[in-house]
């Protein structure tokens, strides 16, 4: 989830590094959710009113075969959208098609671990550190003979979307971030918080332990129906919506790829060598120079930080929108509309 944990630890360390990047700021913005036309693609949205993608593909990229949704025309601006944990590409099922009607190419995988993404090897270690994550959406890139594009999500897709931004610049023309700023390191994991903000982590202690790595695979379902509920309070989904995504978590790798992310961010775990240079440069907390919109819920339960926090951290043409409403960590399948208007914004250069 969001990591609050990791940004304050970074942030001590980081501002330091980057107090000469000067943030190219434009005032933030406060927007409420609901349904209604989008002003941006001319669509009535309802949140929860689409079920399905009108095309779902598989395609080798790199060490993976990638299952993904795609909508849009062929040669439109190309979007990603990453999802995060414990979702998946449900959350963007009313976002893509508001952006395939104002004329986007829309492109929503499935991360290592999730859906119908498979790996191509058996003997590929079941790798969950973010910027073998990140490589895998580049391959993807490569694969669909995608040169740049804009690239948005949440949670660990927001991560994902800004080690992209960070580490291949010339590869993402913008960037739309929920909850800001996510990069983080082993070295900014060793640091402890106090009490209260380490209580908001309790899933990442427990996952450190066999007996997590066990209760989270017998209780998927249920362990990841109680994130949602924690991390988005205000939003009542039913349980189609929640069996929708479920199913994502039924991949063979699951598991393996969640546990190893999160004890992976606290140095109990090794990654893979050929990742080493990545991570050194984001251990640095490189600021990002690629036009962003990061965006933020009014009723976020899962950890995350403050706007201002982070906003010294992009050093492009950069706004910050916080969405009212009741909305909640998932925001894009609960704010549909406001996710979609921030990421035609952006690539707009607004």
């Amino acid at each position: 989830m969001s990591d609050k944990l990791d940004h304050g630890r970074r942030r001590f360390f980081g501002s330091a590094l980057m107090t000469l990047a000067a943030a190219q700021l434009s005032l933030s913005t406060t927007v409420t959710a609901g349904t209604g036309e989008s002003a941006k693609a001319g669509i009535t949205v309802k949140p929860g009113s689409n079920t399905s993608f009108a095309s779902l593909k598989q395609i080798n990229a790199g060490l993976l075969d990638i299952g993904y949704a795609e909508a849009g025309p062929a040669d439109g601006p190309p979007v990603i959208l990453l999802h995060g944990w414990p979702y998946d590409i449900y959350s963007f099922v009313d976002v893509a098609p508001i952006l395939a009607s104002a004329g986007y190419r829309v492109i929503v995988p499935y991360l290592r671990g999730y859906g119908t993404t498979r790996f191509l090897s058996e003997a590929t270690l079941r790798n969950g550190q973010p910027s073998a994550i990140a490589t895998d959406i580049i391959a993807l890139m490569d694969a669909l003979k995608i040169d740049k594009a804009t690239v948005a999500g949440f949670d660990w897709g927001a991560r994902t979307a800004n080690i992209m931004a960070a580490l291949w610049p010339e590869r993402c023309k913008a960037m739309v971030s929920v909850s800001g700023y996510l990069i983080g390191s082993q070295q900014a994991g060793k640091m402890p918080l106090p009490p209260k903000a380490e209580l908001q982590w309790w899933y990442q202690f427990y996952f450190a332990t066999e007996r997590g790595r066990d209760g989270y695979d017998r209780y998927r379902r249920e362990f990841s129906k109680l994130i949602w509920q924690l991390a988005s309070p205000q939003w009542h989904f039913d349980d189609a919506t929640f069996e929708r995504s479920a199913a994502a978590l039924d991949n063979p790798d699951h598991v393996a790829i969640v546990i190893h992310n999160y004890r992976w961010r606290l140095g109990l775990v090794e990654g893979e060598a050929k990742y080493d240079d990545h991570e050194r440069r984001l251990a640095q907390a490189p600021v990002i120079g690629v036009p962003t919109i990061t965006m933020e819920g009014d009723a976020n339960g899962a950890p995350h930080p403050e706007p201002s926090a982070y906003a010294k951290m992009f050093s492009g043409k950069y706004a910050h929108r916080t969405v009212k409403g009741g909305i909640g960590h998932n925001l894009p399948q609960e704010a549909p509309k406001a996710f979609a208007d921030a990421i035609i914004d952006v690539a707009a250069g607004v």
